[in-house]
């Protein structure tokens, strides 16, 4: 079948895809790594050698594969060969703690791991446990050019269905510990599907500079290069680097976090880079401001898209920023065949016009939390009808045009003294003052109000401003139930590998005493 007939039916599976580009189109480029590139013909042979190398160890439908690794053209082959075997892949955060990721490592049963020196650090050798695969060396398991099938090796045929699950992501845990997130095969072709309409095809390249375990990266990856284009991949993101390689590859798609923009945007050097081949962006995972929209709509040539959305699926709101520049201190509206509702503390839709938090339903939807079975049922909302959708934890409000303005995340709205206070309001009044490069508002615990706002602040670049001051100003602009309780300067805020900012450990780490 050719790609355009594989994309017309209702399920197909990305690895027949790839194989319809290589069998069209054999020497185009694929992957990019530094140096290094593989074309369609070679990835789709070694995805094949892969497949069989897991085959040959026993590995049928159902059984996990996991890696732990920075990104490379290495580990892109290991999971779209683990996905030509029908496995399901569980990509771990090469961030993360060792015990944690032993944790992980456990949760999701792998029997085979590839890890990269990195984590072989992270990830000690014990006995028993997977069969471990070293990426780019030997030194505490078999180098992958040794364990790999022969040249020219290929795997039985497999049939996958739809529900099967595709992979576990593990959640960042900026709310708590991380949690494997089963998403379908089916949920990933949704995401092929609808991407023809941004211009992904195989004249296109993609550069990504996010981690590849990340659901940020892959929502951008799969589509890009199951269309049939170049996908150029960065190991850890650079401002210089990005930007060199975005103008020598003519890159025309990317998919970068907030913070990513910001620094970019921030460089006196980004506008001496030619970066007129863009013909799209794509931003979601973190809160993305309406200024920093707009300079990136006035600087950087190509369309602007914001996805609202959630690992597990659901529903998901876009945000075509390039078409409605009057609409940039919203997320946008529910994307086609998203059902968007939002509810109250008693899980009753709210009227219009109203406040509540956001849920949603649509073909793309996780299976669940792995072994967390009560997690699952938690994550969940029914309405009248009986239909699942996704609670996100956000607040929300919809507009008469039917776009979605957030509020704040449910967990992170701070009662204090029986007023609701949402930190996104007190942050965006950070922002606006001229010294302020970053900030972050978390509720702590006060005897005399339950829960009392502060404030953690990065300076501006040569920026003269103290806590004092910059309190004092905060304040005297807030509502009186909005008052700031303290202020800090800190050199810079705690995030993870996609740029969310961590709350959670802001909130445990606050030391200050509060009134």
């Amino acid at each position: 079948m050719t790609a355009d007939e594989i994309l017309a039916l209702g399920f197909g599976h990305i690895p027949d895809l790839l194989r319809a580009h290589a069998q069209r189109e054999p020497t185009r480029i694929a992957l990019i790594d530094g140096d290094c590139s593989l074309s369609f013909a070679a990835l789709d042979a070694a995805m094949d050698r892969l497949a069989a190398s897991l085959q040959r160890d026993g590995l049928v439908g159902g059984d996990v594969v996991a890696v732990c690794a920075r990104a490379s053209i290495d580990y892109a082959v290991i999971y779209l060969g683990a996905l030509r075997a029908g496995l399901t892949v569980a990509p771990l955060p090469s961030t993360a703690t060792a015990a944690s990721l032993a944790l992980m490592l456990d949760d999701c049963g792998a029997r085979c791991l590839f890890v990269d020196d990195d984590a072989v650090r992270l990830l000690p050798l014990t006995s028993g446990g997977p069969r471990r695969v070293a990426i780019n060396g030997g030194r505490a398991a078999q180098p992958l050019a040794e364990w790999v099938a022969p040249a020219a090796s290929v795997p039985l045929p497999v049939q996958v269905e739809p529900q099967r699950a595709f992979n576990i992501i593990y959640s960042s845990g900026t709310t708590g510990a991380p949690k494997g997130i089963v998403q379908p095969y089916a949920m990933r072709w949704v995401h092929v599907q609808r991407s023809a309409v941004y211009g992904y095809g195989p004249d296109s390249v993609t550069l990504l500079s996010t981690p590849l375990y990340s659901n940020t990266t892959l929502v951008s990856f799969f589509p890009a290069i199951a269309m049939g284009g170049c996908v150029v991949l960065m190991a850890k993101f650079d401002v210089q680097r990005y930007l060199q390689l975005a103008e020598r590859h003519r890159v025309t798609h990317t998919m970068l976090v907030p913070v990513q923009y910001q620094r970019l945007m921030d460089d006196p050097r980004f506008d001496g880079f030619d970066l007129s081949s863009f013909r799209c962006k794509f931003c979601t995972s973190a809160p993305f401001s309406a200024a920093l929209k707009a300079d990136i709509l006035m600087r950087w040539p190509g369309g602007l898209v914001e996805y609202y959305g959630m690992t597990e699926g659901g529903g998901t709101c876009i945000l075509e920023a390039h078409a409605h520049p009057d609409k940039l201190h919203t997320v946008g509206r529910p994307g086609p065949g998203h059902d968007i509702r939002l509810i109250d503390e008693a899980g009753r839709e709210v009227a219009p016009g109203g406040s509540g938090e956001v849920v949603g339903r649509s073909g793309a939807m996780m299976l669940g939390y792995h072994h967390l079975a009560q997690q699952t049922v938690a994550a969940e909302w029914h309405d009248g009808e009986g239909r699942r959708y996704i609670r996100t934890g956000d607040l929300g409000r919809f507009d008469g045009e039917g776009f979605l303005t957030l509020l704040d995340r449910k967990k992170d709205m701070i009662i204090s003294g029986g007023f609701n206070i949402y930190p996104s309001d007190l942050e965006r009044l950070l922002m606006s003052h001229p010294e302020v490069a970053d900030c972050a508002v978390v509720g702590v615990a006060s005897q005399r109000w339950g829960e009392t706002p502060v404030a953690l602040v990065v300076l501006a670049d040569g920026a003269a401003a103290d806590a004092a001051g910059l309190l004092a100003w905060a304040n005297a602009r807030l509502g009186k139930t909005q008052r700031l309780a303290a202020l800090q300067i800190s050199a810079e805020l705690p995030r993870n590998a996609i740029g969310k900012v961590l709350k959670r450990e802001l909130r445990e780490a606050w030391r200050a005493p509060v009134a």
